[in-house]
């Protein structure tokens, strides 16, 4: 049930015992305390058949309101993972959070949008060099000889060639790996 805006208190005294067993339960459920009672009270009210008043209109705002943004609560250590990992790709946690999010829901693989930038630089430097050995490849089938490459330079774009292609696909690999990885540990 959703409830509008808190306006008003509920104020009772528990022993010690029952206040660590409530906050025992709400962390449990990764809940504050108050979030926890307010639940418990709605549940109440709805088993015996007290409706919480409230404007229908009202409450439909309030559902697409909330509808739109989502709260998570997270574990100290796994807001610290995330801290990390979003600071790794220069995104803020929410947003690394929300590309996983969407990512996850919808089976793709994420790739923000600076490491994508990268391959595509790097894909449009492989294309040039193609073209590039192209250009040569037509004049020495022409008969030109004074094309002015050497087999070394050859042999040197070649190994700048498989040096790049090496690199992206273990940029590859490793992204795929830390998109998918967790910490069992924790």
């Amino acid at each position: 049930m959703l409830a509008m805006a808190a306006e008003s208190f509920i104020q009772c005294r528990v022993s010690q015992a029952m206040k660590a067993a409530l906050r025992a339960a709400a962390e449990r459920q990764q809940l504050t305390e108050s979030a926890l009672l307010k639940r418990m009270l709605e549940v109440v009210l709805q088993t015996v058949g007290v409706a919480t008043v409230g404007d229908a209109a009202v409450a439909a705002d309030d559902r697409q309101a909330r509808q739109a943004r989502l709260y998570v609560r997270l574990t100290r250590s796994d807001r610290q993972l995330l801290q990390a990992r979003s600071a790794a790709r220069w995104l803020a946690p929410a947003t690394y959070a929300s590309i996983l999010l969407r990512a996850h829901l919808r089976a793709l693989t994420p790739l923000p949008e600076a490491e994508l930038s990268a391959i595509r630089q790097s894909t449009r430097e492989l294309a040039a060099i193609g073209r590039n050995l192209n250009q040569i490849a037509h004049a020495i089938h022409q008969g030109r000889s004074s094309v002015g490459v050497s087999r070394e330079n050859l042999l040197s774009l070649l190994r700048a060639c498989e040096a790049l292609r090496d690199h992206v696909r273990a940029y590859v690999s490793a992204n795929l790996a830390s998109w998918g990885s967790g910490d069992v540990a924790a």
